[in-house]
């Protein structure tokens, strides 16, 4: 049975305040996650995985805040250079440094934005390994691929280009997130029975890629407007491992109710 994960990407919100505030009211809401249930409905509920996103500047703080707590810390994003002349960048080692267990790579604002290309993505997830570090690998479709029905042939190039030369054995080290770009912040999102066809394409590609055996053991999560009022119908699917919260995560409210929706495990 894969251990369902939820993960909070902050992007580029709080300050520090609203950050250890933000992480407390989670770590308090959640204190029923590992061992004994905080509440009765809680029961069945634990064997998940959570995680916090915070930005940068705030990943110590937040790791302080959840001291005592199951809950881990992941950071945004990461440069493949262990060290160098690199200004403004932050190496995997820096990271795994001061205790971030995941790291999200590829996600499509990188990709859109900052013009991240598969070949970087690929790099990343790399040195994440060889870091330490659970990479969260994010693949997604943009609207017109949808409308135009190459969603399969988007996914399979970004999942082979960025698992490119990566040992199949290092495979349940790696999360992979399902984002349909067009579903990011837009209040839109796929159907579950969406959703979970292209879970199930990404889970036979990684079977192809290494072993079905290898592939039953790898979660893949689903990210895209992630509510509370839609996470069960997700998480009820066969293929859905869990979630990645972006807005939603924002509220220690919302959040709990999302990893409370996550009933398998």
């Amino acid at each position: 049975m894969r251990t369902p994960f939820i993960a909070g990407n902050w992007k580029m919100h709080t300050k520090l305040d609203e950050a250890i505030n933000l992480t407390e009211g989670i770590k308090n809401g959640l204190k029923g996650l590992e061992g004994k249930p905080a509440r009765p409905d809680d029961v069945g509920r634990s064997g998940r995985e959570v995680a916090l996103c915070p930005p940068y500047v705030y990943l110590s703080a937040v790791q302080e805040a959840l001291k005592g707590s199951p809950i881990r810390v992941g950071a945004q994003n990461g440069y493949f250079q262990p060290q160098g002349a690199f200004t403004g960048e932050v190496s995997f080692e820096m990271l795994k440094d001061i205790g971030c267990a995941y790291v999200i790579i590829g996600h499509s604002e990188r990709r859109q934005i900052f013009k991240e290309d598969n070949d970087i993505i690929n790099k990343k997830i790399k040195a994440a390994l060889a870091a330490g570090l659970k990479p969260i690998f994010c693949v997604g479709e943009l609207l017109e691929e949808r409308q135009d029905n190459t969603t399969e042939r988007v996914i399979r190039q970004q999942v082979e280009a960025g698992l490119d030369e990566i040992a199949p054995d290092n495979f349940q080290n790696i999360i992979v997130a399902y984002e349909p770009v067009w579903a990011i912040g837009t209040g839109k999102n796929a159907t579950s029975e969406q959703a979970q066809e292209v879970h199930l394409f990404i889970r036979k590609l990684l079977a192809h890629l290494s072993s079905e055996v290898i592939a039953k053991e790898i979660r893949i999560i689903y990210g895209g407007s992630v509510k509370p009022d839609n996470i069960e119908l997700l998480a009820v699917q066969e293929d859905i491992d869990g979630a990645l919260v972006g807005g939603a995560s924002l509220t220690a409210e919302s959040f709990i109710k999302i990893v409370n929706g996550v009933k398998k495990g």
